[in-house]
């Protein structure tokens, strides 16, 4: 198995083909060049928009330093997924959601294809979703409505 280093040269002054001739001459291999510009004004991007959309059920903290659960998505998002848990449909789960008066983070009622979307995202938090104490007594509840009577 070969092993690779890896090096990375910051360049603060004009390109010099010098430099890809000794890292060459010295058994280096170039992958990559990265290059940079500052944006005009007229391409610089609005006040506020970031360049990663926050994942749904997430917000920004108050201190601005990291992501903190968002209490209403966080809702829609048991709710979704109690009721994949159950096997309905995706026109069920719509249904239900909207029913209940969830919109989706711009506002709009619930599609099947919105909620189709948020299948890598409900992946993505199933495992904080099913340890939770909200999640344990859905469980529970769901296990007592099917259990047979006696």
């Amino acid at each position: 198995m070969a092993y690779f280093e890896r090096m990375r040269d910051v360049i603060s002054g004009p390109f010099s083909s010098e430099v890809i001739r000794q890292r060459t001459v010295a058994g280096w291999q170039m992958v990559s060049i990265e290059w940079r510009r500052e944006l005009p004004d007229r391409e610089a991007p609005a006040e506020g928009i970031f360049g990663e959309e926050i994942p749904y059920g997430l917000r920004i903290s108050e201190d601005c330093k990291r992501l903190e659960i968002e209490p209403h998505e966080n809702k829609v998002l048991i709710a979704m997924m109690d009721l994949l848990a159950q096997d309905f449909s995706y026109s069920s789960i719509v249904s239900d959601l909207n029913e209940k008066g969830f919109r989706t983070r711009e506002g709009r009622m619930w599609t099947r294809i919105a909620v189709f979307n948020m299948m890598p995202r409900l992946i993505e938090v199933g495992p904080r979703l099913f340890s939770s104490e909200e999640w344990e007594k859905r469980r529970l509840k769901l296990a007592r409505a099917k259990a047979p009577e006696v």
